[in-house]
């Protein structure tokens, strides 16, 4: 079958067939085995004409200029702007989805918007974006589109951040992280129960990725953890997740607790106190952690940045505007000199809080 971009329909590469007669589709540790005219777990991964296809390509559920801390990644071109977009579709089944509308529809009319590479590199640039985050929902799953927007990125000097799951096979990991400059991970818990009873998915996959990105990529990362209470808020898990990370992954990760508040299918669950994240960001800095955050609150201290050496306030956050700004110009400590880890231009950027919606079709060649 030939790539049929205005469809929205191309063929992918990531799949074997079966000796039952079914094709498995080898992208994500779902292995979903599929029938002639049906579709994965992701919804967008389908099997037509004997093969796996994207039914999404260059179709996305809107496009929005955003904060970059708002990934959230407090330690990737601080203050810039980053120009967001995300398609239909996820791969995970986590209850308490916030962006259940984008993530689960099923319904191709749910992506207003339609865009080649090339214009959404072209308005990244002409928006004075410094980045572009693939969002909303996990580009995983949109992996062939997400590749080509990189790429067309990389070529106007715009870099490419992934938000995700990190629920990947290794191959299809290996050639997606190849065009990705930065990453913030969402490690939704720390044991295979939670996984598995409220995401549909398991622990493992998520950990080798993340150890993946740490020693076989140049790629910044930042981690994230909701934080929901009763469910993976335990200072047990919190001491032994934090452990985890100093240790596997090394000090200099960031780590982000955020306010779980009801949504999708977990209504019923309280939203997460303040004084939780607090005690989380606590165990993690005494655990070795040496930049841990928190989110979703207005927490000024829990949302900036600290020298590791002398406690200095490196650069302030009320929110997602910067409040200060004291590293040098070679990202290090004004006060003591030390490295603060994370990928700094000689300026940080001045957009500030502002969310702004844009038409793709207005840049349009």
């Amino acid at each position: 079958m030939d790539t049929d971009t205005v469809s929205g329909v191309v063929p992918t590469r990531y799949w074997h067939r079966l000796e039952d007669g079914r094709i498995q589709c080898d992208l994500c540790p779902r292995a979903c085995k599929l029938h002639e005219d049906q579709q994965g777990l992701c919804y967008v991964r389908a099997r037509q004409h004997d093969q796996i296809v994207l039914t999404t390509y260059g179709r996305s559920s809107g496009f929005c200029v955003d904060p970059i801390e708002k990934k959230p990644l407090n330690q990737f071109l601080p203050g810039t702007p980053v120009l967001s977009f995300g398609t239909a579709g996820c791969n995970l089944a986590c209850k308490f989805c916030q962006n259940w509308d984008i993530s689960k529809s099923r319904e191709m009319d749910t992506l207003a918007d339609q865009a080649s590479p090339a214009i959404i590199a072209r308005a990244a640039k002409e928006l004075g974006c410094r980045s572009v985050a693939y969002t909303y929902n996990d580009p995983v799953i949109f992996h062939e589109y997400a590749i080509d927007v990189a790429q067309a990125c990389r070529e106007l000097g715009i870099k490419s951040v992934a938000v995700t799951a990190g629920y990947v096979c290794p191959e299809p990991r290996e050639e997606f992280y190849r065009h990705i400059d930065a990453a913030n991970v969402d490690l939704k818990a720390f044991t295979e129960e939670f996984y598995f009873k409220v995401t549909g998915a398991h622990l493992a996959p998520v950990l080798e990725t993340l150890e993946y990105l740490k020693h076989e990529t140049h790629v910044w990362f930042e981690l994230t953890t909701l934080l929901i209470p009763g469910y993976n808020d335990a200072d047990k898990e919190l001491e032994e997740m934090t452990q985890w990370v100093v240790h596997k992954l090394g000090a200099d990760v960031p780590m982000h607790f955020t306010a779980f508040h009801p949504d999708w299918k977990m209504m019923d669950v309280p939203p997460t106190p303040p004084a939780t994240l607090t005690r989380a960001r606590e165990i993690a800095i005494k655990n070795g952690v040496r930049y841990a955050y928190t989110g979703n609150v207005h927490d000024e201290a829990g949302g900036s940045t600290y020298c590791h050496h002398c406690g200095n306030q490196l650069i302030g956050r009320d929110w997602y505007v910067l409040t200060a700004w004291n590293l040098d110009e070679q990202g290090r400590c004004r006060a003591c000199g030390t490295a603060c880890a994370g990928v700094f231009e000689a300026r940080p950027g001045a957009w500030g809080a502002r969310r702004m919606p844009v038409r793709l079709k207005d840049f349009a060649a």
